[in-house]
């Protein structure tokens, strides 16, 4: 990997490496104040840099007086989210669907990559640490998708869920808000596709098992290193890749049809490891595989420069020059057809080695399609008689 990963750092000592960001990224901003590296410990960002929307922004300063000694770890904190609606629809071309489930916002695993980030700004929190400490369950979420699918005018097509955040981070376990939407889908003999890089997703085999017999469920695993040290770096809470092969493993001997997500591949840092995952994504049974190239929208161009510059010093000139490479010059560029594969050689170079291992290994070269027509719309409550 190369470099000695900076999160351990006292805060003193990483405020002076972050002190390189503007001579290593020509469009990010100045670095923002970082948390102890004692109390962000097990968490992915550094700081809690304001989102986009904020008129004003608080910072943590030691004044030299001991004032930030003895504070406590951060801990995640769970805020219950009652929203109106539980599908969401979108109209992109760069994805396989048109519709979606989402029963979090915010992520515990940490991921310091992810691309849903800067949606922590809609409810004035920061994409940084905000993001992955301040978790909105949302309650009542297979009552509202039952009421949905029951809707006379609703049209079957393949729910998607964990293209967002990931439905069985932690608090999965306690809250059950994934199991219990998993358990409407599968009485109205409904098709999901599910991503996720958590184990936890064997919890619900008994659901998906006979989902997957009737061509109702997949799953698709995303693995970004094979190497623990570089996994806990880049997701400190999320399984470790041995859990998720493993989980791979389980899912197609019970019959569930599973994939392997290669996403993000990021310049300098995972790129290398294309073909050591495919060739053991697929000896664990995934069939199908995909990848998508980093990508950088918002206050996440920031929070990732910091990350890299304080963890991989001597990469980041080079990852950050590669992610600009990708996007015309610049760390992201929103167009559809590009935003998941980026342009330009280096982008083309990824692409070709990862099409050319998938077809060598044997991956199925188009995704399985689930069926819609054994859709059985949930009952509805008594509706009041028609005069006439």
């Amino acid at each position: 990997m190369g470099g000695r990963p900076g999160a351990g750092l006292p805060s003193r000592k990483l405020e002076l490496v972050m002190g390189r960001l503007a001579e290593i990224s020509t469009d990010a901003h100045m670095p923002g104040p970082l948390i102890d590296a004692e109390r962000r410990r097990g968490r992915g960002a550094l700081s809690r840099r304001s989102g986009r929307y904020e008129k004003e922004s608080r910072e943590e300063i030691d004044d030299g007086w001991d004032s930030l000694d003895g504070l406590e770890a951060l801990k995640t904190n769970v805020h219950v989210e009652k929203p109106r609606s539980i599908i969401t629809k979108n109209d992109s071309p760069d994805v396989g669907f048109d519709r979606s489930i989402n029963p979090y916002r915010g992520c515990e695993h940490g991921c310091v990559y992810c691309f849903a980030r800067p949606t922590h700004a809609y409810v004035g929190l920061s994409p940084g640490l905000d993001f992955e400490t301040e978790i909105f369950v949302k309650e009542g979420a297979a009552q509202l998708l039952e009421r949905e699918l029951s809707a006379p005018k609703y049209t079957p097509k393949v729910i998607a869920i964990g293209t967002n955040t990931d439905p069985y981070q932690p608090l999965e376990k306690r809250h059950r808000v994934m199991r219990s939407v998993l358990e409407t889908l599968a009485r109205a003999r409904h098709p999901v596709a599910i991503v996720t890089k958590s184990a936890l997703v064997l919890r619900d085999l008994d659901l998906l098992a006979p989902m997957a017999r009737d061509g109702l469920a997949k799953v698709a695993i995303s693995v970004t290193t094979l190497d623990p040290r570089l996994a806990r770096i880049m997701e400190p809470r999320a399984a470790t890749p041995a859990r998720r092969l493993d989980a791979m493993e389980k899912l197609a001997a019970a019959g569930v049809p599973v994939a392997v997500m290669t996403a993000p591949v990021i310049p300098a840092i995972n790129d290398d490891e294309i073909e050591s995952i495919l060739t053991r994504a697929r000896a664990a049974g995934a069939r199908e595989a995909g990848y998508v190239m980093l990508r950088l929208p918002l206050e996440l161009r920031d929070l990732f420069s910091e990350w890299l510059v304080a963890n991989f010093p001597d990469k980041a000139r080079r990852a950050l020059s590669l992610v600009r490479s990708t996007r015309g010059g610049k760390t992201y560029d929103a167009a559809f057809g590009k935003r998941m594969t980026g342009d330009g050689h280096y982008a083309w170079m990824i692409g070709r080695r990862f099409e050319i291992a998938a077809r060598k290994l044997g991956f199925s070269q188009s995704s399985m399609k689930l069926r819609t027509d054994l859709f059985q719309p949930p009952r509805r409550g008594p509706q009041q008689l028609s005069l006439f």
